[in-house]
């Protein structure tokens, strides 16, 4: 009977709340009453438990807009309830009494909000300039005995680096300019990721050793400062207002791409963009032709939703985002919006 009553006010407010123009939380199929927080679970991973849009956890919790850009840590062994007894559903943390511990290691750390092993080396790896900003940085002018290239565990000699700045930066490479597929204006350039060094004497010239390498490097490839690889820990939340975007390209320069790719859109911080963005990404309608008594009739059908992408990296006018989930493969210039 209680099944029934709940299902009724979940039923009532869901028209009251679509009178409004809201759309309701719809509860995942076979949602749990509770579920308890383990290593390994993520905010997109739990949210996904519970609701069939992940990126709406936000109202489920009905969190502000400032908790939700700062959100409340969740941490392994805590226990997530899930509520239906009000007119719209809601989770919250049960509280558990627990005997006192102590603890050797480090404070235990809150769950991400999507898997750290998809987008690490994408915190730091990928990089949009301007031109001006590459130009401006160290460049290689010399490699270790005069070679022509070289890999981990070599040295290199560079343009003047100022002392007291970082020991450890990055080796990139100028790649191709980011172009706007609407508009065709260039948004940035994408660096090429060479590998990482270590700064061992300032000077003009320094000199870096190499600690790691992806690809050879050469004279006149340039150095930036290594960036804090910190992962990102936002509630997933679609943007406040409609945006639209394109792919622009799919990491690894491959021309379509699945879960756990890694894609850029042509827009960013410029244009509203935040890490924790979610986006759905649409599947072109396909055009058709049809005959009737005759004559024939050309048809655009209508786009339909793809999957969905979440947004980790923001640059002023493109932004990096890993696709959660899609029917078919992503492919570059399909069309993504706010959900």
């Amino acid at each position: 009977m209680r099944r029934i009553i709940s299902a009724l006010l979940i039923s009532i407010s869901s028209t009251l709340v679509l009178a409004q123009g809201v759309q309701p939380t719809d509860l995942a199929d076979g949602a749990p009453d509770r579920h308890v927080v383990v290593r390994g679970d993520t905010l997109w991973g739990i949210a996904a438990k519970f609701l069939k849009d992940p990126y709406r956890w936000g109202e489920l919790w009905k969190l502000n807009a400032e908790e939700i850009k700062n959100p409340q840590r969740i941490y392994p062994g805590q226990v997530i309830v899930l509520d239906r007894s009000g007119k719209e559903p809601r989770v919250k943390l049960e509280t558990i009494v627990e005997q006192r511990h102590e603890y050797v290691e480090p404070l235990r750390k809150g769950i991400p909000s999507i898997r750290p092993q998809d987008i690490e080396p994408f915190l730091s790896e990928p990089r949009v300039l301007d031109k001006a900003g590459l130009e401006e940085a160290p460049r290689v002018v010399a490699l270790q005995d005069d070679r022509v290239i070289a890999g981990a565990g070599d040295q290199i000699f560079t343009t003047e680096v100022k002392a007291g700045g970082p020991r450890l930066w990055q080796l990139f490479r100028q790649g191709k300019a980011l172009l706007d597929p609407d508009t065709g204006e260039t948004l940035g350039h994408e660096a090429v990721f060479l590998g990482t060094a270590r700064l061992t004497k300032t000077g003009n010239p320094s000199s870096f050793l190499i600690v790691t390498s992806k690809q050879e490097i050469v004279r006149d490839d340039r150095l930036l400062v290594a960036p804090p690889q910190d992962v990102p820990s936002y509630i997933p939340r679609a943007p406040s207002k409609k945006i639209g975007a394109r792919i622009l390209s799919i990491y690894s320069g491959v021309n379509f791409g699945g879960p756990q790719s890694v894609i850029t859109l042509n827009r960013g911080k410029a244009d509203g963009l935040e890490p924790g963005h979610v986006f759905a990404v649409d599947l072109a309608g396909a055009e058709v032709t049809n005959r009737f008594e005759g004559e024939k009739s050309n048809y655009k059908l209508p786009d339909a939703r793809n999957g969905l992408l979440f947004v980790f990296r923001v640059f002023d006018r493109v932004s990096y985002a890993l696709v959660m989930n899609a029917v078919r493969p992503v492919v570059v210039g399909d069309t993504v919006r706010t959900p």
